[in-house]
């Protein structure tokens, strides 16, 4: 009883601290630990991503083209989750949490957005594929003017919906003083992102050699990585908006920009991606869609490099500021990507969920069963 009734303090304890003056001054510290941090989450991280998330319903509802309005509105109500885990970064921002919030949101609006476009593409057409995630790198470029990204499609009209999702990103990033220090790192990983989009998305027999011939030009820097993990590390926004949110706070400088992109790619992301690829299998086995984890050659192989990720992201997060959150990124992928419902429609997933479980660390499981339990009481978002 004395532990819950810790915790439950703990929980709600409000993140204050007392001036001179026996007023209150709101801290925005980091949260060093797992029950901070879900608090942080839960009280104002997630109701804010709402907030921003429904502003985009509404204008994706008012988009003329029909297909468009569509995956516009289904990529935002399948895909909440996406922006949900995304702003966790946020807290990274000391005080900016708004400013971050409004960036990931847009830009990861735009990213599922485009993903739906792709995966519902007919054509199959590199150049439209190429041409849509411009939009991404405008993005990330304030001052970069905008472009016909639908120059390639018959559908076309989205009245203004994805040049203000551009603009919004561009306008946080013009107002954060340190934004030219990570601009270099930033635009590679979206670049990296969008050829990854590029050559999954072409029609079915040319992937595989686009893929391959793509991580020719890489596998220099990556010897360790097969073209089918070194493609996972390049499908994650987590990098982009670790080193955006770090920008808001004011503490960014080029040693650490160089950092985060080395501690989150490729492992970190890899991590993030093959999960999400792992959840998706048998879905994808039923669409005929690429999933990377189905190249391994069996799942003891699986399992192998899943723990080799795991323990590398460990290793290259510890050389980050705020570790320890980090560290909660980390062990909180896995525990919240494992207790997807989907997961228990996998052969064999009790004995994988319990090894990845054990090789992650204790906070793993701390969000393991925390998500359960959020995917029970969560509302479903009315569109």
């Amino acid at each position: 009883m004395e532990r819950c009734l810790s915790t439950y303090a703990i929980l709600f304890r409000r993140p204050y601290k007392v001036n001179r003056q026996g007023g209150f001054l709101l801290t925005r510290a980091v949260p060093g630990n797992a029950i901070l941090l879900m608090y942080r989450v839960y009280r104002n991280i997630f109701p804010a991503v709402h907030d921003e998330l429904s502003y985009w319903i509404q204008r994706a509802k008012s988009i003329p083209d029909e297909e468009l309005r569509s995956q516009a509105l289904a990529s935002i109500e399948e895909k909440t989750f996406h922006c949900e885990g995304g702003s966790i970064y946020s807290v990274l921002s000391r005080g900016n949490d708004k400013q971050a919030i409004r960036f990931i949101v847009a830009y990861q609006t735009i990213s599922d957005y485009l993903d739906n476009l792709c995966d519902r593409s007919t054509s199959m057409n590199p150049d439209d594929f190429r041409m849509l995630h411009e939009s991404m790198i405008d993005a990330l470029t304030p001052g970069n003017s905008l472009k016909d990204y639908y120059i390639y499609r018959e559908e076309r009209d989205d009245g203004g919906y994805l040049h203000e999702l551009v603009k919004t990103c561009q306008q946080v990033l013009s107002q954060a003083d340190d934004y030219p220090t990570v601009k270099e790192q930033a635009i590679k990983l979206g670049k990296l992102y969008g050829d990854l989009q590029v050559h999954k998305h072409v029609i079915e027999n040319e992937r595989i050699p686009r893929l391959q011939n793509w991580f020719k030009d890489y596998q220099k820097e990556w010897p360790e990585l097969s073209w089918y993990e070194f493609s996972a590390c390049t499908g994650s926004t987590l990098g982009i908006f670790c080193l955006v949110s770090y920008t808001l706070s004011g503490k960014m400088d080029a040693s650490l920009s160089r950092q985060i992109e080395r501690s989150y790619f490729p492992y970190m992301q890899g991590l993030h991606i093959l999960l999400d690829y792992y959840i998706d299998q048998e879905e994808d086995e039923k669409e005929g869609d690429l999933n990377f984890c189905a190249y391994y050659d069996h799942e003891e192989e699986m399992k192998t490099r899943f723990r080799y990720f795991v323990e590398r992201t460990h290793e290259e997060i510890q050389r980050l500021p705020d570790a320890s959150f980090h560290q909660m990124i980390h062990e909180g992928l896995v525990g919240m990507y494992l207790a997807d419902r989907k997961v228990g429609r996998l052969s064999n997933a009790k004995s994988f969920v319990k090894e990845m479980l054990k090789v992650s660390g204790k906070k793993a499981t701390f969000f393991y069963y925390n998500t359960k339990m959020y995917h029970k009481l969560k509302p479903g978002r009315e569109i």
